[in-house]
């Protein structure tokens, strides 16, 4: 079990360096949002952080 818990922190910590390095802090803000969001079962702040996170991605598309 323990090495379950630390594949997956390794994975998400991975993330979010990634989402970080390309996208700057409002990609990590976006992340974070939609992570709480989740989490609290808050459909409000996990919108927003969706939203946040594919204006970001469809940004550089454009």
């Amino acid at each position: 079990m323990p090495a379950i818990y630390l594949l997956s922190a390794i994975f998400v910590v991975g993330i979010e360096q990634t989402v970080q390095w390309k996208y700057g802090a409002a990609g990590i803000l976006g992340l974070l949002l939609l992570s709480v969001g989740l989490k609290a079962k808050s459909p409000a702040l996990s919108s927003v952080g969706a939203v946040v996170l594919a204006l970001l991605v469809s940004g550089q598309a454009l």
